[in-house]
C-alpha cells in the first residue's frame, strides 16, 4: 500500500512516524513544500516547543478547545498528553514540566522534537519529498493522484491531509488544501485567525509597554461569554500574553475594526471583589491622610498604571487623601476592576493557528477518515479544531496525526 501524507508539520510528522513504526514495510511518501520538516514545531513556545500540556484530567483538557473538543474525545483518550509525554522521553527527549503546566524539552530547543522524527524516518523506507507544491488532488476509482507545481504526479491508495492552516504563512502553512478539498466534496468552515494579541484604539498602552500581570480578568463588555483569566502584559500596540491569545480564541469570528472596534474590560484584581477594593483603598485612605492620593495608589498598582489611572479619571495626582472623597475612591476602585480598552484588530504576526477547517461531521474521530471521500484522511489544523495556547495544539496534531496513523493498515 502507497500512502501520501500532505503535510510535514506536527500532524503529518507523527502521522508518518506512527505508519513507518507499525507498518515497516508500507510505502509512505511525506510530501513537505519547505526544504525541512517541522517549521512550525521549532518556532512554537518562542523556540523551545510546547510539546504538550502538563494537566493530567482529560475532561480538563478538553475544555482548552473552544471548537473541536466533543471530535477530540477519541483520538485523545488513545494519545493522550501523558502518552505524548512518555512517546517522546522513549524516544530519547528529555521533557520538563513547568509551573503553568506547560511541557518543553530539557534542552528548550524546539530542534529535538523534530530531531525525534528525523531519526524514524532516516532508519525507515518512507520517501521524504521536499520542496513539493501541491497543486490537485484527483481520485480516479481507488486511487489518488496527487500533482505537483513542479509538473510531476503521484499515485497513492491514501491521503492523509496535514496540511495546517493559514497561521505562520513565513512556514509554509498557508491552508493550500482548503479548495482540493473542496472540490474532493468536504465543507471548509468559516477561517479565521487565533491565538492572536489586540491592537488598541488608545494610544497609551505603549507608554505602559511590557507590564505585566500575573493574573487579571479580561471580557468583552457586553458579552458575559468571552472572558478569560490569566496572565496578560501592555504591548507597544496593545495587550497581548496568554489571557489575551485566550479571549482572541473565543472572539476568533467575531468582527472587530477601526470603524468597529470592539470594547474589552480588564479586571487587575480579579480575587477582589469591587466593594473589597474600595474598602482597602478607603482604609489606605484614612490612614494616610495628610499624603498624596499619587503615593497611596502606588499601593494597589504599579507607577506607569497609577500615573494612567489619574489621567483617565482626571484626577490631580497631587490631591491630598483627606481631599479623596467616598466617590472619588468609589470611580478609582471602578475604573481598577474594569479598565476600557478599544480593540481594533488583531495583532500581525501573532496569529498562531487557524479556527474553522474541514467541517468535523464529516470525519470519522475514531479513524481521521472521510465519511464522504473514503481513503482520504485528516489530521491536524486542517480539521475545525484549535485549542488555547498551552500545548494544546500540539497535541491535538499529535492525537489526531496518531489516531489517522494507527487507521492506515495494510
Amino acid at each position: 500500500m502507497r500512502v501520501g501524507i500532505i503535510g510535514g508539520g506536527a500532524a503529518g510528522m507523527m502521522c508518518a512516524a506512527t505508519i513507518v513504526e507499525e507498518h515497516p514495510d508500507m510505502e509512505v511518501f511525506l510530501i513537505e513544500k519547505n526544504s525541512s520538516l517541522g517549521k512550525k514545531v521549532i518556532i512554537s513556545g518562542g523556540g523551545r516547543c510546547n510539546v504538550t500540556t502538563g494537566i493530567e484530567d482529560l475532561k480538563l483538557v478538553l475544555t482548552k478547545y473552544p471548537r473541536g473538543s466533543k471530535f477530540l474525545q477519541s483520538a485523545m483518550h488513545r494519545f493522550s498528553p501523558a502518552q505524548v509525554r512518555d512517546w517522546f522521553e522513549n524516544h530519547g527527549v528529555d521533557l520538563k514540566c513547568e509551573e503553568d503546566l506547560r511541557v518543553f524539552p530539557v534542552s528548550n530547543d524546539g530542534h529535538d522534537i523534530v530531531g525525534v522524527f528525523e531519526n524514524i524516518f532516516k532508519n525507515s523506507k518512507i520517501d521524504l519529498l521536499f520542496k513539493h507544491n501541491m497543486k490537485n488532488i484527483v481520485k480516479k476509482k481507488n486511487k489518488f493522484v496527487i500533482s505537483f507545481a513542479e509538473g510531476e504526479n503521484l499515485e497513492v491508495d491514501k491521503v492523509v491531509m496535514a496540511l495546517g492552516g493559514q497561521a505562520y504563512r513565513q512556514t509554509g502553512s498557508t491552508g493550500d488544501g482548503y479548495d482540493i478539498l473542496e472540490k474532493l466534496g468536504h465543507k471548509i468552515t468559516d477561517l479565521s485567525p487565533s491565538l492572536n494579541s489586540f491592537l488598541t484604539q488608545e494610544k497609551w498602552p505603549k507608554e505602559l509597554s511590557g507590564l505585566s500581570f500575573e493574573k487579571a480578568t479580561i471580557k468583552v463588555k457586553g458579552m458575559k461569554k468571552y472572558q478569560f483569566t490569566g496572565p496578560f502584559l501592555f504591548t507597544h500596540t496593545g495587550v497581548s500574553g496568554p489571557a489575551v491569545f485566550a479571549l482572541s480564541s473565543l472572539i476568533a469570528f467575531e468582527k472587530y475594526d477601526r470603524q468597529n472596534p470592539l470594547e474589552i474590560l480588564i479586571d487587575v484584581f480579579p480575587d477582589l471583589s469591587l466593594d473589597n477594593l474600595f474598602e482597602q483603598l478607603q482604609k489606605l485612605r484614612e490612614e494616610n491622610l495628610k499624603k498624596t492620593f499619587k503615593n497611596t495608589l502606588h499601593n494597589f498598582l504599579p507607577k506607569s498604571l497609577s500615573e494612567k489611572v489619574y489621567e483617565n479619571l482626571d484626577i490631580n495626582i497631587e490631591k491630598k487623601n483627606v481631599e479623596m472623597s467616598k466617590k472619588d475612591l468609589r470611580q478609582v476602585a471602578e475604573y481598577i476592576k474594569a479598565l476600557p480598552l478599544k480593540i481594533i484588530g488583531r495583532g500581525a504576526g501573532d496569529e498562531f493557528v487557524t479556527a474553522g477547517g474541514v467541517e468535523l461531521s464529516e470525519v470519522d474521530p475514531k479513524t481521521m477518515e472521510s465519511k464522504v471521500c473514503p481513503g482520504l484522511y485528516f489530521a491536524g489544523e486542517i480539521l475545525d479544531i484549535d485549542g488555547f495556547t498551552g500545548g494544546f495544539n500540539l497535541q491535538a496534531s499529535w492525537a489526531t496525526g496518531r489516531a489517522g496513523g494507527l487507521a492506515i493498515d495494510c
